[in-house]
């Protein structure tokens, strides 16, 4: 890609915005003033980068904008369908045919089934003595997710990844803070001169500023203000030298975030105050989702809102070279620029895997375009056609419906023929009088060119539904075509092969970008986790947790979690892409019949496992929840033990997992 080069495109900073001193202690012994010269160095340096990936991004902004309203009903109307509104409102106009909405919400149920099964992410302990620790980090960032709706955000990447090409998130973590109540006791006078004994009563207490919550989080990243390294294909975000976006915020949250962050972390917010503008030139009129409901893209109305943009960019630098520390290698770094010149966050990344924390997939790569074509982009020919021969199969319907009448208006009074209203008479001119009627009107025959176009939309849909892997019974539509009856082998069959192919673009993307989530999930609760938690015991591991923290009362639901206890060595297990249901083979279920009734196959396989596995396949989530634990006392386990009736799961050779 060519050199671009920049000019000086920040606001004119000799006014009176940065003239006051608010007596910001900046970090690194900097002087992070906007306006001075450090500041700026830091500035142009982010503000380069993000105006070349801009101006790379924004090749595909048209496009993406196309598909944006091949997946509305709404369009906008020409003249002559404006006037066909006026007079009549319930005349039909141009619409989009929503096959691709429908094909894309097919596309996601798949995702959503494949991905949400919970936990959505599951980790291992690698040795024995990490085993706890796996089923512990599990359930905390389970509940992680519960708590933050990564699942929201998910859907929100998946959705990205079939419009546009690819979907980008920034795993985070988040602390909430804020007033809570907490009950605090309280003593009498005599036993505070004594000593306290137990308390006479309890009073609730207002703390301010206590943490309410510490865990993950995700951000969302929008492709129209995404800013990635050019470089590289979007999917390998780990070797790009930066990658960044535009936030879209307000005045007065960042004064909130500053208030409430820790010393040194948020900064130059106030200098916000001063600005006319604090919005971006890399933010505007991007995208027309806002077209659907006839608003303006991009448009902000300021008179009496304060609007911010920011770039957020994570890039790798020397940090020598900017005087933040003595260190002569490249570093990752995450840097923000409020109104394309004020910093107010700079920091390392800090954590342990020391890269560019993003992730991003991009299911249609073909492993070297820098940005591949999207799912729906490639419909998109097939859909904008479909559109035109509906719209114009309407347009000669609404033709043909007005009547076009040939006049002799030598013969005939054409103002009556103009409105004739019910029950109206037409009157003849008189050189017609005593003529009769005949051939003084005649009706134009209008042949309807267009109706074989309905006919022809069914095929492109046929089309369209095959190039995507997604059928009509996936979309919940009832077949139209083919025999009146389909064997069970032939569904079963037709139904597998989309499903394969589906589950090819959910395992893509487990690749790509729900394995690098869960590993920087992991990381950031075994590095910045501080406080005991409480999760749940029974599901999969009910019995083995209830053993290891010695619960023997099995109506015991929690239980609780030491940031310590979570500091093991763990691997990821990637889901395969399946979804509960789609593996689902009668074959399993002959041969459990089977099974139940040879006691030698009893003997050599566990009917037990085996029923988990076909409940499992048959759609089943929580099999395990259904399963009877009985917890006996210590002393009956010993003495059924000495008398070699019970063996424990090490001695069977038996994994407890």
């Amino acid at each position: 890609m060519p050199n671009i080069e920049i000019g000086d495109y920040t606001q004119d900073t000799s006014g009176e915005a940065y003239k006051q001193d608010y007596g910001y202690d900046y970090p690194y012994n900097l002087n992070l003033k906007p306006g001075s010269e450090e500041s700026k160095k830091i500035v142009d340096f982010v503000m380069q980068r993000a105006r070349i990936s801009s101006a790379h991004m924004s090749r595909y902004h048209d496009k993406w904008n196309k598909l944006d309203r091949s997946l509305t009903a709404y369009v906008d109307l020409d003249d002559k369908e404006k006037e066909v509104q006026a007079a009549d409102n319930r005349k039909p106009v141009s619409i989009v045919v929503p096959h691709s909405y429908a094909i894309l919400e097919a596309t996601l149920g798949y995702m959503v089934s494949a991905f949400f099964q919970e936990p959505i992410f599951r980790f291992e302990g690698t040795s024995p003595d990490d085993t706890i620790g796996g089923i512990l980090l599990t359930k905390v960032i389970d509940l992680h997710c519960f708590k933050t709706a990564v699942a929201l955000n998910l859907h929100t990447m998946f959705r990205d990844n079939f419009v546009y090409s690819f979907g980008a998130v920034a795993p985070g973590w988040e602390v909430r803070r804020g007033s809570k109540a907490v009950k605090k006791a309280r003593y009498s006078p005599l036993s505070r001169l004594f000593g306290q004994g137990e308390p006479i009563g309890y009073d609730r207490e207002v703390v301010e500023n206590a943490k309410l919550f510490e865990g993950n989080k995700l951000t969302n990243i929008d492709p129209y203000t995404a800013l990635p390294d050019p470089n590289y294909p979007i999917y390998e975000v780990k070797k790009s030298e930066f990658f960044g976006w535009v936030e879209r915020s307000n005045l007065y949250s960042m004064l909130s975030e500053e208030k409430n962050a820790e010393e040194g972390e948020i900064f130059n917010v106030k200098y916000l105050r001063g600005l006319q503008n604090r919005t971006s030139f890399l933010s505007k009129d991007k995208s027309s989702r806002e077209d659907k409901v006839k608003g303006t893209s991009g448009s902000r109305d300021q008179t009496y809102t304060k609007p911010v943009d920011r770039i957020n960019m994570y890039l790798k630098i020397i940090p020598k070279d900017f005087k933040l520390s003595k260190s002569e290698y490249p570093e990752v770094w995450y840097i923000s620029v409020a109104a394309d010149e004020v910093i107010t966050e700079i920091r390392p990344v800090g954590t342990y895997e020391g890269e560019i924390p993003i992730e991003a997939c991009s299911s249609e790569y073909d492993g070297y375009s820098v940005s591949p074509i999207s799912r729906l982009e490639l419909l998109y020919g097939m859909q904008h056609t479909m559109d035109w021969m509906f719209s114009s199969h309407i347009h000669n319907v609404r033709k043909a419906l007005n009547d076009v009448l040939i006049v002799d208006p030598f013969l005939v009074n054409v103002p009556d023929l103009q409105d004739p209203g019910p029950g109206g008479i037409v009157r003849m001119r008189r050189p017609a009088w005593g003529r009769g009627t005949k051939d003084a009107v005649s009706q134009l025959n209008i042949h309807d060119v267009t109706q074989n176009n309905v006919r022809d939309v069914m095929v492109m849909m046929e089309f369209m539904d095959k190039t995507s892997s997604v059928s009509s019974a996936a979309q919940g539509a009832l077949r139209k075509t083919g025999p009146e009856r389909l064997t069970g082998q032939e569904f079963q069959g037709s139904r597998q092969a989309g499903l394969n192919r589906l589950e090819k673009v959910a395992r893509i993307i487990s690749l790509q970008a729900m394995m690098g989530i869960a590993n920087q999930f992991a990381n950031h609760t075994q590095q910045l986790m501080d406080e005991q938690v409480y999760i749940d015991v029974f599901g999969k591991w009910q019995d083995v947790l209830m053993k290891e923290f010695g619960i023997t009362d099995p109506d015991s639901q929690k239980i609780k979690v030491d940031p310590l206890d979570l500091l093991v060595d763990y691997e990821i297990k990637a889901r395969d892409g399946s979804i509960p249901g789609g593996n689902y083979s009668p074959v399993w279920e002959k041969m459990f019949e089977l099974m139940a009734k040879e006691p030698n196959l009893q003997q050599n396989f566990d009917i037990v496992r085996v029923f988990k596995h076909i409940a499992r396949n048959n759609g089943a989530k929580n099999v395990e929840e259904f399963v009877k634990i009985k917890v006996a006392p210590d002393q009956v386990v010993q003495d059924q033990a000495q008398a070699g009736n019970i063996i424990s799961l090490d001695q069977a050779g038996i994994p407890q997992l």
